[in-house]
């Protein structure tokens, strides 16, 4: 009988082959070959769960090959990474010229962040084997997850050269290429990908992004449709991709919960449960791969300097790559203490974050790239908090609350947010009030920029420029004769695809002027040489929008609808300058008009914005650190009541 039922299996009769060994087992329920078979059977039906455990029946006492490979790809396909580890070790070391064992015991060691074990296995499989299609993919992945995509490029175009048609190597040489910045080979390779498995929900997406980081526009509203459609069918897309898009807050939520669920499927068992009373100081820990030159470090650097120290100890717990620059040194004498845990997996950070009793762990990435939100899916801590990072909602049930003021997220709109809301009085965006502008001589004629014309610019990252804010900026060339527009240089193919589309909108291609990457505070000298900042919608400046207003550059906006789209706003409101915020691009382009013509208005913005840094919130570092170190207390206290998280305002200090 298990003779006929081996032969189903060999025949892909997979519910033959459970029939028979069920019956097997009524007769000999002790049997470990039946238990073998019908785990195997459970297995090819993909049938995960109940294939447990008559494997693992099995594999008391079958010490034969495949028996501990095949229960550890259950274990892994339920998401016990643990459990699939220890099994797979098992098999290679009784069965070491398994292969696909060794790959799969690499899978278990990399989904639980143990990278460099990982690699060690990965790199073995193929000195074994060179031309492992599975190994070399995998040595890329580990490669990637460690930011050293340099590296792992030439493992993935051995597997493409090998067989073009591996849609999983084409999706993962995408993502190395577009970490590199090269968009238009990751738009190759993502074609490919699409080409060889329709369904990899997450290449739709970042073929998009990939194609707006270069302004290739011709397929955007295709993309935007067939991405909202597949949020629409529940299948998953990055969400950092889909807050670009002009999507809803409520497709947002939904992509950014179906990320959580495939990305972090394992069960975790909480590290923390219950409530805990705080004598003392409240301990804060922040994390992030950004405590080094980042947008992100720029703009808080000065609140970790000012935290109270009597009443908050401070802990910076860095999961990127380190760097030595002055910013980094800065952020490491900027917390009680600086933790690099970058070779730690996220269960290991999570229990140093419990060993160390934090009371509240604030998460400054979302899901930006580089980010590890599988930490604080262990819960390590009472209250853990998204900020920053993200502009949206995290998705996640282990997050209980997001940082925001109430022009960011309106209060009508919190069912769009799995986190409940603390509101800041002011604008949610911290920001260093100890910042240097650079003092050497700057002029236009050195930046490339015409002496006396208007200058327009626009300093954002090229993936937030939409044809409809493109056509309005080229109408603006057009009716003020001789003015610029001054672009940052993301990449070469951005620069060229927006001079194409400014010679095909009759503009003077030359009359785009591109920026190069400069040193901080550089960058915020050489913007007081523009006249006017235009942002972009349905993607506002952000970090971008704070530097020209510091530097004393007004900036137009437009209000979205999302909070991505609304971050511009809140800034200009908090710095005293609302009628620069519009409802529409047609209100956005006639007031920019009436600005390059009528110097005196502009003039008087620029006076005001002189005034008001120096007086109003959105700069006033200190005042910020008193209202957000107010809602830590206020989260801190409810915890110790045993009462849920809940939506609130802070009350100005």
């Amino acid at each position: 009988m298990l003779s006929s039922g081996w032969e189903a299996l060999e025949r892909d009769q997979f519910a033959d082959a459970e029939a028979l060994a069920r019956q097997a087992l009524q007769r000999a329920p002790a049997d470990s070959e039946a238990w073998y078979l019908l785990g195997s059977a459970l297995l090819f039906q993909e049938r995960f769960q109940e294939a447990l455990g008559p494997l693992s029946e099995a594999a008391k006492s079958l010490r034969r090959r495949g028996v501990r490979h095949r229960l550890g790809y259950c274990f892994l396909a339920v998401g016990d990474l643990a459990a699939a580890e220890t099994a797979l070790r098992e098999e290679v070391r009784d069965h070491p010229e398994v292969v696909n064992a060794h790959n799969a015991l690499g899978v278990a060691l990399a989904r639980q962040g143990k990278h460099a074990e990982a690699l060690a296995v990965f790199q073995a499989v193929l000195l074994r084997e060179p031309d492992s299609e599975e190994a070399n993919n995998n040595v890329a992945n580990v490669l990637s997850e460690l930011g050293r995509d340099e590296e792992a490029l030439p493992y993935l175009q051995s597997v493409v050269r090998i067989n073009p048609r591996h849609a999983d190597a084409q999706y993962n040489l995408g993502t190395v290429l577009q970490s590199l910045g090269r968009h238009e080979e990751a738009i190759d390779a993502f074609e490919s990908a699409l080409r060889g498995a329709p369904g990899n929900s997450y290449a739709l997406g970042y073929l998009a992004w990939n194609e707006l980081a270069i302004c290739r526009w011709r397929e955007l509203p295709a993309r935007i449709e067939a991405l909202r459609r597949q949020i629409g069918e529940k299948a998953a897309a990055a969400p950092f991709v889909v807050v670009a898009l002009p999507v809803t807050l409520a497709e947002q939520r939904v992509c950014a919960e179906l990320h959580v669920r495939h990305t972090l499927s394992q069960a975790r068992a909480p590290l923390w449960q219950g409530t805990r009373q705080r004598r003392g100081r409240l301990r804060l820990a922040y994390l992030s791969a950004d405590f080094h030159e980042h947008a992100t470090a720029y703009l808080a650097v000065r609140l970790f300097e000012l935290h109270d120290r009597s009443q908050f100890e401070t802990l910076a717990v860095s999961y990127g790559k380190p760097e030595a620059s002055p910013m980094r040194r800065r952020l490491e004498h900027a917390f009680d203490a600086f933790i690099d845990v970058r070779t730690r997996s996220d269960r290991e950070i999570a229990e140093l974050l419990r060993e160390r009793e934090i009371d509240v762990a604030v998460d400054l990435k979302g899901h930006t790239t580089g980010a590890r939100l599988g930490i604080l899916a262990y819960r390590p801590a009472p209250v853990q908090v998204t900020y920053l990072g993200f502009p949206g909602t995290t998705g996640a049930a282990f997050i209980d609350y997001v940082l925001a003021d109430r022009f960011v997220i309106p209060e009508a709109e919190h069912g769009a947010y799995t986190e409940k809301v603390a509101y800041l009085p002011d604008c949610y965006q911290v920001n260093d009030s100890t910042r240097t502008i650079a003092t050497g001589q700057t002029d236009r004629a050195a930046l490339g920029l015409p002496l006396r014309a208007f200058v327009f610019c626009c300093f954002n990252n090229s993936y937030k420029i939409r044809p409809a804010v493109f056509a309005v900026w080229m109408r603006l060339l057009a009716a003020v004769p001789d003015s610029v527009l001054w672009l940052l240089v993301d990449n070469a193919s951005a620069a060229r695809n927006l001079r194409d589309a400014a010679a095909s909108a009759g503009i003077d291609a030359q009359r785009l002027v591109f920026a190069p990457r400069a040193p901080h505070g550089e960058h915020l000298a050489r913007q007081r040489m523009a006249d006017l900042f235009l942002d972009t919608v349905p993607y506002n400046a952000h970090t971008t929008a704070s530097d020209a207003l510091w530097a004393g550059l007004p900036v137009l906006t437009v209000a979205g609808s999302t909070f991505a789209g609304r971050v511009a706003g809140s800034l200009l409101q908090a710095i005293g300058l609302p009628e620069l915020v519009c409802t529409s691009l047609e209100e956005y382009e006639r007031l920019a008009l009436r600005l390059a013509r009528d110097g005196a208005l502009l003039g008087d913005y620029k006076r005001r914005l002189r005034e008001n840094r120096d007086i109003f919130p959105l700069f006033d570092t200190d005042r910020f650190r008193r209202h957000i170190e107010s809602a830590y207390r206020t989260m801190w206290e409810r915890q110790e009541k045993a009462l849920p998280p809940m939506s609130f305002r802070v009350t100005e200090i």
